[in-house]
């Protein structure tokens, strides 16, 4: 990859975001009724390359079980309001009247009124169980040793340890980090950790054990933290580099696959679309499922960055509602903005590039649109 003097003491790395690149068809195309977007995560057959974001404004018992029927992955966020709360609606009614300037500092109060219950952890877990759809659930590494435990006991299918930046090598002097490879080791369930946004990060997570690795730190349209710590991922790059981490790990492991899963700046079905070509096998989906009308939300779009107590590094934007889940996953739309219908919009892409499944897909031509 190419370097940019920034000036005499400072070099960069030129990256690319999903905006940067598009996908150009070749010398064949597939009927389109011959396409196919299922795929296999670790032990778990999916429909569709989708995992909703562990999002309050998106993740609802509700909406995880409409998610996980319609052959996607609904990962519950353990720490958020449906684990705090027996029943969150009042708060999300009142979230969603919050005047913007005070929208912040009510959302850090809501969370910070009531600790994580462990009993109702379990619950959850238990909810989506009976419901019948794989269930996933996902924490910070902080809060691991205290919410993985009874979420395993209850019958957790598989478990998302995601933050802003997860790495393998956590150093501290004040308290003892989690250990990553203990953890996976101990459970008897696929773990997915992340985000990681370099090769190498990618590399020493998939050497812990995890089925699978978040390219990327989510947040996308609710995320600020470009603007409050100046941390970036520019998510063309970031997939890229990951997956050709898996690559390599395959041949180190001797044959041991590892899932690669966007999380972030993925808005649009086009954007989901050039994740996969990048390299994903599957991606996290927070902005355009929190425009489903069942999404708890109303409207608004949230996730743990904007709760923090000391340093927020999101916070509640409006993305309004583009129609049902339904609508938006397969339609049918009236729309060409790539908010619905956004399967449909994946096989057309891989049927105009001659591609029958997800995993064929990936190697699909990319160009570099602007720079």
């Amino acid at each position: 990859m190419s370097e940019i003097e920034i000036g005499r003491g400072k070099r960069a790395r030129m990256t690319y975001t999903l905006d940067d690149v598009a996908i150009v068809p070749t010398r064949r195309t597939r009927d389109v009724r011959e396409v196919s977007t299922a795929w296999q995560l670790d032990a778990y057959h999916l429909d569709i390359p989708v995992l909703s974001a562990p999002m309050d404004s998106v993740a609802s018992p509700d909406m995880m079980i409409r998610l996980g029927r319609a052959g996607g992955l609904g990962v519950a966020d353990l720490e958020g309001l449906w684990t705090r709360y027996e029943d969150p609606t009042p708060l999300y009614e009142e979230i969603a009247a919050l005047p913007a300037e005070s929208a912040t500092a009510r959302l850090q109060q809501i969370y910070a009124e009531r600790p994580i219950d462990t009993g109702l952890v379990r619950y959850r877990v238990a909810q989506l169980r009976g419901a019948g759809v794989t269930v996933a659930g996902a924490c910070s590494p902080g809060h691991a040793k205290e919410i993985v435990p009874p979420a395993a006991d209850a019958g957790l299918d598989l478990l998302v340890i995601r933050g802003t930046t997860v790495s393998a090598e956590h150093v501290s002097a004040t308290r003892e980090p989690l250990n990553l490879r203990g953890l996976i080791y101990d459970l008897d369930i696929p773990v997915l950790v992340g985000g990681a946004v370099t090769y190498q990060s990618a590399l020493h997570l998939m050497r812990t054990g995890a089925a699978g690795v978040l390219a990327g730190y989510g947040g996308g349209a609710a995320s600020a933290t470009l603007r409050t710590v100046g941390i970036a991922a520019p998510m063309a790059t970031t997939i890229a580099d990951i997956a050709a981490a898996r690559r390599d790990y395959l041949d180190e492991s001797g044959g041991r696959y590892v899932h690669v899963i966007a999380d972030g700046s993925v808005g649009s079905s086009g954007d989901l679309i050039k994740a996969l070509a990048c390299g994903a096998d599957g991606v996290m989906l927070g902005t355009i499922l929190a425009r489903a009308s069942e999404a708890p939300g109303r409207g608004w779009h949230w996730g743990p960055e904007a709760r923090h107590p000391r340093l927020p590094r999101g916070e509640r934007v409006y993305v309004g509602t583009a129609g049902t889940l339904e609508e938006i996953l397969v339609g049918p739309t009236s729309s060409a903005r790539g908010h619905t219908n956004i399967m449909g919009a994946l096989r057309h892409a891989m049927a105009a590039n001659g591609y029958s499944d997800c995993k064929e897909f990936q190697r699909a031509q990319l160009v570099v649109t602007r720079r």
